[in-house]
């Protein structure tokens, strides 16, 4: 596990979130990495922002070798002990960056960015070119993010800007001939309140391959 010194604010909340929690996150990889990943032959795997490791986990045991990269050195524990459960600690990597800040070197084949946002401040934009950039010749850039709150959300915590499916294409300027946009989406999926409010939260996707 590299280990790298990160500043506050970020490296704090973050730290705090999962150290103040038994565990953060359901254990199971997001939906539509898998809805997106399983036909991929797999290779080599950037997934950022890992948390406790589902998609990292999910990817290794399909055969990927897969960096894994959070924010919180607790977070990144856990996620090596999940693995080391499926068997698969072999086959994964994991790296301490505050992205934005710092970047993992080299080539992928997929680069997974599943839902990096956050209430505290994040160069989402720059973030998101560096994973274009870290993606090899012939490989999948597979962006994931919300498109809103929960219908059940009447007061949002914090305010947010969410992206759209254009507006995300236009800020990566990907130079033309060089990609193909495979998916772009919006997903509508169900979402229960803390309270038991029944609802729906809309997630944008997108999925493109480099030539």
């Amino acid at each position: 596990m590299t280990d790298l010194p990160l500043p506050a604010p970020a490296a704090e909340f973050w730290e705090a979130r999962y150290r103040d929690t038994h565990r953060v996150w359901s254990g199971r990889p997001n939906d539509l990495l898998v809805r997106e990943a399983s036909g991929l032959t797999p290779g080599t795997a950037l997934d950022l922002g890992c948390g406790e490791g589902a998609d990292a986990v999910w990817l290794a045991a399909r055969g990927w070798r897969v960096t894994g990269v959070d924010i919180s050195g607790t977070a990144l524990e856990r996620a090596a002990g999940h693995a080391a459960e499926a068997g698969v600690g072999d086959r994964v990597a994991w790296e301490r960056h505050e992205l934005g800040l710092s970047f993992p070197e080299g080539a992928f084949d997929l680069v997974n960015a599943q839902y990096l946002q956050s209430p505290v401040a994040f160069d989402q934009r720059a973030v998101l070119d560096a994973a274009a950039r870290a993606v090899a010749h012939g490989g999948t850039l597979l962006v994931v993010m919300h498109a809103g709150w929960p219908s059940w959300q009447t007061e949002p915590p914090f305010d947010a800007v969410f992206p759209t499916l254009d507006g995300v294409l236009a800020e990566l300027a990907l130079p033309d001939g060089e990609w193909t946009v495979e998916t772009a989406e919006t997903v509508r999926r169900p979402s229960v309140s803390p309270e038991g409010a029944e609802g729906f939260r809309e997630d944008n996707v997108w999925r493109l391959r480099r030539a």
